[in-house]
C-alpha cells in the first residue's frame, strides 16, 4: 500500500513538472528534462516564479 502511494506521487510529480514546463517553455526537450527532475522542478518553479518577492 505504501509503495503504491510512493509510485503515484512520483508519477504525479513528473506529470505536473511536464505540464508546467510545457506551459512555460513550449519545448518538448525541456518538458522531458523537467519530467525527469519531477518534484525538484515543481518546487523550483514555485519558489522562482510564485514565491515571495
Amino acid at each position: 500500500m505504501r509503495n503504491d502511494a510512493a509510485k503515484a506521487g512520483i508519477g504525479f510529480g513528473s506529470a505536473l513538472a511536464i505540464t508546467i514546463s510545457w506551459s512555460a517553455n513550449k519545448s518538448l526537450l525541456w518538458a522531458i528534462v523537467h519530467g525527469i527532475f519531477s518534484w525538484f522542478y515543481v518546487i523550483y518553479y514555485a519558489i522562482r516564479y510564485h514565491g515571495a518577492t
